[in-house]
């Protein structure tokens, strides 16, 4: 079974997501939107793939139980085999996975209390 097969976002927090967004856009010539930038890429069998890299406000709970200021996402290939082994190897498994028209998703926590985010994707939901 694969596990990571590659990231899937960088996600972190700031005081000022707009005015952040816009520093990317201006200097760093991010397209960037309401949820920050996607960078599309091609996978070794040509399929298209993203990346998404996202400021959140300061206060966000969506990080939780992190308290750390920035979270990873993972793209993954079968997200409930993959947190069924991870639960079975003594990893810290978020219980409960959430599945949307992009993709599934779950969460595990590693051994510094970085929360992780896993994402089995659906890539042309994004096309």
């Amino acid at each position: 079974m694969k596990r990571v097969t590659g990231i899937g976002g960088i996600f972190f927090k700031t005081a000022d997501p707009k005015k952040t967004k816009e520093w990317y856009r201006d200097h760093l010539g991010f397209n960037t939107d309401d949820y920050g930038c996607t960078f599309w890429w091609k996978d070794k069998q040509g399929n298209d793939c993203s990346t998404q890299w996202s400021p959140f406000k300061d206060d966000t709970a969506y990080f939780a139980p992190s308290e750390k200021e920035f979270m990873m996402n993972f793209r993954v290939e079968n997200l409930t085999e993959l947190l069924e082994t991870l639960k079975n190897e003594g990893v810290t498994v978020i219980d409960k996975v959430e599945e949307y028209e992009y993709g599934k998703f779950g969460w595990i926590v590693d051994p510094e209390g970085n929360k992780i985010e896993l994402w089995e994707p659906v890539d042309k939901a994004f096309l």
